[in-house]
């Protein structure tokens, strides 16, 4: 219970701090980028640091520093397919899912995997 209200105020804050970021940046679209993912990771890497250690949270934050990669690849290129070919949007991010899990993978084999 109490890891549930830490990560309510944690994220609450983070949020907030993300959010004013947001702001200032332009286009004002990019809020939401800054106000999500970072929330949910700042918060879930503070908790399992109290309860699992640095040793622990290094191999998790390393984990979602190969998602993030990943992800950014897949986006890259549907964002590529989208403006060079003009596809329906949820037919490209769909087809294109398989690049995201192929570099997902290949981040694994190379990087994470020991």
């Amino acid at each position: 219970m109490m890891d549930a209200i830490l990560r309510f105020l944690i994220g609450g804050l983070v949020v907030s701090v993300f959010a004013i970021l947001g702001d200032m940046i332009k286009p004002e679209s990019l809020g939401g980028v800054f106000a999500a993912a970072p929330t949910i990771a700042f918060a879930t890497l503070s908790l399992t640091l109290h309860k699992h250690g640095a040793a622990y949270i290094a191999i998790e934050a390393r984990s979602m520093v190969a998602g993030a990669i990943a992800f950014f690849v897949y986006a890259c290129c549907v964002s590529f397919i989208l403006v060079r070919w003009r596809p329906k949007s949820l037919m490209a991010a769909i087809t294109l899912m398989p690049v995201w899990f192929a570099t997902a993978a290949a981040i694994w084999a190379l990087w994470l995997r020991r």
